[in-house]
C-alpha cells in the first residue's frame, strides 16, 4: 500500500486511544494509528485511512485516518463525575473501548448528580486528544442499583427497553380486532382464510420453564403406512405485523429480542409476543406450517409449508418433557418417544455429514428481590432441549431448500438465508498451533481443516480440563454465522441450504422469511426495488444480533463479578484461560467467572510470555504455567463496574 493511497473500512479502537485498521489483502497485517492521528474516530467507525509509511515501535506499519464515513454509534451510557466547585461534569463511558471521557456542561446534564449512570450524545468534538462534548439524554439511575446496570447494557448496546406509546397503541387495535372480527370467522370456517385446520391434530409445545413467548409448536400423527406426519407449527407474526407499519418499523429497528439475566426485551410488544402470536396452550392460534412425512429412519418423503390454525393441547416445559422419557411415564409417551428417536436419527444424519457440534457449558443465575446474585449453576442440557433443536433444524433446512428452488436463476423472486463461511485459514492455522500448544493435533492444510477434522479434535479433547477452553478458541476461529440474499451453505451445520424460519416472535429475519415463503406460494412477484431491501434487512439485522449478544454476555460477566464479590480471600478451582505480557486469565470453574492473576502479584518469580507455547515461565525456577492448565486460585478483589475480578494463585 503506497503513502498516497486510500482505503475504506471498519476501525478497531482499544482503551488507550489506539488504533487498527485491517487491511483488504491482509497479508501485512493490521495497520496501527497512534492516537494523535485518530482523528476522532470510535471503536466500529467507518473510516478513510492512508498509510504513513513509517513503523511503530514494535514494528506495525502505521496510519493515519483521514476522514470519518459513518458512526458505528453517537449513543454511549457513562457515570457522571462532578468537577470540585465547577459547573460541568466529566462521564466515564461504559465501553472501554471509548478513549475518552465525557465532558457535560450543567446546564446540558438533565438533571443528572454526581454518581449517576446517564445516557448522552456528542454534540461536538475536534481535537482528537481532549474530551469530546456531549449532552445527557436519559438519567438511567443511580450507579451500582440492579435495574440501573440493567438499564445500562440495554442502552449501552443500542437498543430500547420500551416501546413507543405509538406502537403500543397499534398492537392494542390489532388484537381488538382480531379478536372480535377475524378469529371467529375463522374458527367457522378455516378454509375461507386458506388455512387448514390443524386443531384436531395432537399439537404441544416444549419450551423453558420461564418462557413467556411460545414460537414453535410439534404435532404428531401415524400415518396408517407405518411412516409419520410431523408438523412444525411456527407464530403467524406475519399474517398480525404488516410491512412498513409502526410495528413493523419498530421490529426491525430493533432487529431481535434480547435476553438479560433478568429480563427479556422483545422485539414485539408483548401483547403480541406472549399473547395474540404466542402459540400458548388450549387457544386456537394461527401458524405458518412446515409438514414433513418422515419415515421410521428419519427420510422425509413429502412436504407441504402454509398457513394453518391449530391448538396446542399440552404445554411441557424441557424439564417435563424429560420426565415422560426417562420414566416412560405421562402425557403423549408414545408420541415423545418417536420424536425423540427420530431426532436423534436426523442429529446422528447431520454429525455424519460433518455438523460441528459446538456444545459449550451454559450458565444461570438465581437472584434475589433485589436483583442480587444468590446463585450461580450451569445448564443442563437434556434430550428435550435436542428434540426440539433437530426439528427445528429441519424446518429451518427445507424451507431454506424450497425457496432456493423456486427462486434460483428466477426473476421476482429471493430469499433470506441464514449462512455461514468457512473459516479464515490464518485463524485455523492459529486455532492448529494453540492446539499443538494443548497437545492435540488439527489437521489442515494451508489453513484450510475440513468440518471433520475439527469434530475429530473436539471428540478426542471430551472431558479433558482444556475441553470448554477449546471449544471456545474453536468458535473464535469460525466465520460469524450472518444473514444475505445470496446462499452460500452453513459450514457448521454441514447444510447446503440453511434460513431461519421459527422463531419469527424474536427475530425480525425470520418474519422476512415467513412474507417470502408466502409470497412464493401465492405466485406473488418481488419488485426490483425489493432486492436491495431484503440486502438491507440481512446485513442489519446481523448488526443488530452482535449487539445483542454483546448486551448478554456483559449482564452475564456482571452478575459473575456481583457474585464473587460476597467471596473475596475464599480460594477456588480454576483453569487457564489466557496468558499476556502482564498476567494470567483465569476461568473459575463453578461459576465460569474470568478474571486475571497479574504478574506483580507473582512475587515468588519474574515471569515472562512465552509466546509460541502460550504460557509464561519464571525465570529463576523455570516454573511454568500454561494455557488449560488447571490451578488453584484466591480471589482478592472484584470490580463490578469495570466487570473485572483479580486473583492470586492460592498456596
Amino acid at each position: 500500500m503506497s503513502e498516497s493511497e486510500i482505503l475504506t473500512g471498519k476501525i478497531i479502537a482499544t482503551s488507550r486511544g489506539v488504533g487498527y485498521f485491517r487491511r483488504p489483502d491482509d497479508k501485512e497485517g493490521d495497520l496501527e494509528i497512534a492516537p494523535e492521528k485518530m482523528n476522532i474516530a470510535l471503536h466500529g467507525d467507518e473510516v478513510a485511512v492512508r498509510a504513513l509509511g513509517t513503523k511503530s515501535p514494535w514494528g506495525k506499519s502505521q496510519a493515519e485516518v483521514v476522514s470519518i464515513i459513518s458512526r458505528r454509534k453517537e449513543q454511549f451510557v457513562g457515570t457522571t463525575v462532578k468537577a470540585p466547585g465547577k459547573d460541568f461534569f466529566f462521564i466515564h463511558p461504559d465501553d472501554k473501548r471509548m478513549y475518552r471521557d465525557f465532558f457535560v456542561h450543567q446546564s446540558k446534564a438533565g438533571g443528572a448528580k454526581d454518581g449517576d449512570k446517564v445516557l448522552v450524545k456528542i454534540i461536538s468534538w475536534k481535537d482528537p486528544l481532549k474530551s469530546p462534548e456531549a449532552e445527557v439524554l436519559r438519567v438511567i439511575g443511580r450507579r451500582g442499583e440492579h435495574n440501573t446496570e440493567m438499564l445500562s447494557i440495554v442502552l449501552e448496546s443500542g437498543f430500547e427497553p420500551d416501546f413507543p406509546k405509538e406502537v403500543e397503541i397499534e398492537a392494542e387495535k390489532i388484537k381488538s380486532e382480531y379478536k372480535k372480527n377475524e378469529l371467529p370467522q375463522t374458527l367457522a370456517d378455516p378454509e375461507k382464510s386458506n388455512r387448514r385446520d390443524y386443531r384436531n391434530v395432537l399439537t404441544f409445545t416444549i419450551d423453558p420453564a420461564d418462557a413467556k413467548d411460545f414460537d414453535d409448536a410439534l404435532s404428531f400423527k401415524k400415518n396408517p403406512d407405518g411412516t409419520f406426519e410431523i408438523g412444525i407449527h411456527i407464530a403467524d407474526v406475519s399474517h398480525f405485523v404488516i410491512e412498513a407499519t409502526l410495528l413493523d418499523r419498530e421490529a426491525l429497528k430493533r432487529g431481535t429480542s434480547i435476553y438479560l439475566v433478568d429480563r427479556t426485551i422483545p422485539m414485539l410488544p408483548e401483547i403480541l409476543s406472549n399473547d395474540l402470536c404466542s402459540l400458548n396452550s388450549n387457544e386456537p392460534k394461527f401458524a405458518f406450517s412446515a409438514i414433513f412425512t418422515i419415515d421410521k429412519n428419519a427420510n422425509v418423503s413429502e412436504k407441504w409449508f402454509g398457513k394453518t390454525i391449530i391448538e396446542s393441547k399440552k404445554r411441557f416445559t424441557y424439564e417435563e418433557a424429560q420426565e415422560v422419557l426417562d420414566k416412560q411415564d405421562g402425557p403423549f409417551l408414545d408420541e415423545l418417544n418417536t420424536l425423540n428417536t427420530l431426532a436423534k436419527k436426523l442429529r446422528e444424519e447431520k454429525t455424519q455429514k460433518g455438523a460441528i457440534d459446538f456444545e459449550t457449558e451454559e450458565i444461570k443465575f438465581e437472584l434475589d428481590d433485589e436483583g442480587r446474585p444468590i446463585r450461580v449453576f450451569k445448564k443442563v442440557r437434556l434430550d428435550t432441549h435436542k428434540l426440539i433443536e433437530e426439528f427445528m433444524l429441519l424446518a429451518n433446512r427445507e424451507v431454506a431448500k424450497f425457496m432456493s428452488d423456486k427462486v434460483e436463476g428466477k426473476k421476482g423472486a429471493t430469499m433470506v438465508y441464514r449462512i455461514h463461511d468457512l473459516p479464515d485459514p490464518e485463524k485455523i492455522e492459529n486455532l492448529a498451533t494453540f492446539l499443538k500448544a494443548l497437545g492435540y493435533e488439527l489437521h489442515h492444510k494451508n489453513g484450510t481443516a475440513s468440518a471433520k477434522d475439527i469434530n475429530k479434535v473436539l471428540k478426542e479433547i471430551e472431558g479433558s480440563p482444556s475441553e470448554a477452553l477449546i471449544k471456545t478458541a474453536a468458535v473464535r476461529a469460525m466465520a460469524k454465522a450472518i444473514y444475505s440474499t445470496k446462499n452460500i451453505g452453513h459450514f457448521g451445520l454441514a447444510f447446503e441450504y440453511y434460513t431461519h424460519f421459527t422463531s419469527p416472535i424474536r427475530r425480525y429475519p425470520d418474519l422476512a422469511v415467513h412474507r417470502l415463503l408466502e409470497r412464493e406460494l401465492v405466485g406473488g412477484k418481488i419488485s426490483q426495488d425489493e432486492y436491495a431491501k431484503f440486502q438491507k434487512i440481512c446485513d442489519d439485522c446481523s448488526e443488530r444480533e452482535v449487539n445483542a449478544a454483546e448486551a448478554e454476555r456483559n449482564s452475564i460477566k456482571l452478575k459473575q463479578v456481583e457474585y464473587m464479590s460476597s467471596h473475596i480471600g475464599e480460594t477456588f478451582n480454576a483453569t487457564i484461560s489466557g496468558v499476556s505480557e502482564w498476567g494470567i486469565y483465569v476461568e473459575e470453574a463453578e461459576t465460569k467467572a474470568e478474571g486475571m492473576i497479574k504478574f506483580k502479584d507473582m512475587t515468588e518469580d519474574h515471569y515472562e510470555l512465552d509466546v509460541k507455547n502460550y504460557a509464561v515461565v519464571g525465570q529463576a525456577t523455570k516454573k511454568k504455567y500454561s494455557l488449560g492448565d488447571r490451578i488453584k486460585v484466591k480471589l482478592v478483589a472484584a470490580d463490578p463496574d469495570r466487570r473485572e475480578l483479580n486473583f492470586v494463585m492460592a498456596e
